[in-house]
């Protein structure tokens, strides 16, 4: 992807240690913890173990990136061809920038969490073929 496609992702250049640091600047391990579950915002979290865990780990990467890019600059979502990317290859039209940070509440989290299940739930039921009673 030309660099000239990236300038519309906000994650273009932004190094591990940029990104966690803003994260946890605006929403504090607390919140990256509940919101992600990934224990290197909660067992003695810190930008350097965080940045380590994330360079190693590359699902909990996207993880993070995800939620830098659609909760922390909530850019809008792609299609589904766009969400097979990788965060860092996707691209959004001219003219789109990011937003003001989604404030986040544990409440909002679990909320969120729990319409996640119901929709994985939904999609698990309507791919089951049906009984034959």
């Amino acid at each position: 992807m030309s660099v000239e496609e990236q300038k519309n992702n906000p994650l273009h250049g932004l190094s591990a240690e940029a990104m966690v640091t803003d994260l946890v600047a605006f929403y504090g391990w607390d919140i990256l913890y509940a919101a992600l579950g990934l224990n290197c915002f909660q067992t003695n979290p810190s930008v350097p173990s965080a940045v380590k865990f994330l360079k190693k780990t590359e699902w909990a990467r996207y993880k993070v990136e995800n939620f830098y890019l659609y909760r922390f600059c909530r850019m809008p979502k792609n299609s589904e061809d766009m969400e097979s990317l990788k965060p860092r290859e996707r691209g959004f039209r001219d003219g789109i920038v990011p937003r003001d940070p989604m404030e986040l509440t544990f409440g909002m989290i679990a909320a969120m969490k729990e319409e996640a299940e119901e929709n994985y739930q939904a999609k698990q039921a309507a791919r089951r073929p049906p009984s034959r009673d």
